[in-house]
């Protein structure tokens, strides 16, 4: 069954609900997305991202996207929608001296803010917020004018998260700021697209034509951005689920060698000890011990 909860206020609404199957293709405003149990698909913008309950998804207004839910137990979403204008209000507060926000309290016009569509991990700055909201959806009915304050305050917090992720871009060698923000968009575009179909068989072409980069320029940027190629980052996320699926499931090791997108079982247990200290078998018999 579903809860839909959605605030009549200006600055936004929140969808709350529990499904085991769901499909749905359109535009929104701008949004976070976060789910508290299993792992549910984004399409959006050339790239498909994976959201989990240790990740939140940021899409920006008017993006048009496809969500599918496809589990055998209900999924909790909890999602957040900001009304147009909302985030620029905000950073205008943020950013302008005050004796400016005293002769010009509304925003000028300007061009809308462009979020960086891209799987963030849970943090301690935006999360806690979110935590906080969701329990009070949760546990009782929710008064307008405070709900109205807690999009503003979320807000804020998505912005600083924002400024947080210029840092990074900055980081990029490229001369011009334009370039090094389309280069991170494109790389992360890549790098969600491998965290959510990494147990499938993905090649170096495959991913740079997402990134719509060519091989060589990809190869190269995905290392200087991300301290690996895009083939070991792909081990590196195979190797994590192995190692989830090793403790907490009755799969054998073979199954699961196959089941997290490794082509054989040598290379898989080769690489697994390599990167763990451990082959799969001992690794299973002392994490249960």
């Amino acid at each position: 069954m579903k809860k839909f909860t959605q605030g009549t206020i200006m600055t936004g609404s929140i969808l709350h609900a529990r499904s085991c199957h769901h499909y749905w293709q359109g535009e929104e405003r701008l949004s976070i997305k976060t789910f508290f149990s299993g792992r549910v698909f984004y399409a959006a913008g050339g790239g498909i991202h994976a959201v989990d309950p240790q990740s939140y998804l940021v899409l920006n207004y008017g993006q048009p996207y496809t969500i599918a839910i496809d589990s055998a137990s209900p999924v909790e979403s909890f999602c957040l929608f900001f009304d147009p204008g909302l985030a620029e209000e905000v950073y205008h507060s943020m950013t302008s001296k005050p004796e400016r926000l005293l002769a010009l309290p509304e925003p000028p016009a300007r061009s809308a803010i462009h979020f960086f569509e891209r799987i963030y991990p849970h943090d301690d700055l935006l999360t806690p917020a979110l935590l906080q909201l969701r329990t009070a959806v949760m546990l009782c009915p929710l008064e307008h004018d405070w709900l109205n304050e807690q999009f503003h305050s979320i807000m804020q917090r998505l912005l600083q998260v924002h400024f947080n992720v210029w840092r990074e871009v900055e980081m990029l060698p490229a001369v011009r700021a334009a370039t090094r923000e389309e280069i991170y968009r494109r790389l992360y575009r890549a790098k969600d697209y491998a965290d959510a179909l990494f147990d499938t068989p993905l090649t170096l072409h495959e991913l740079a034509d997402v990134a719509a980069l060519s091989p060589n320029h990809f190869l190269r940027t995905f290392k200087q951005a991300f301290r690996q190629t895009p083939y070991q980052y792909i081990v590196s996320k195979r190797v994590e689920r192995a190692q989830v699926l090793l403790l907490h499931s009755d799969l054998s090791v073979t199954d699961i060698c196959f089941s997290v997108g490794f082509e054989s079982l040598g290379s898989f247990s080769w690489l697994f000890r390599r990167r763990v200290g451990l082959s799969p078998d001992r690794f299973r018999r002392q994490g249960r011990s």
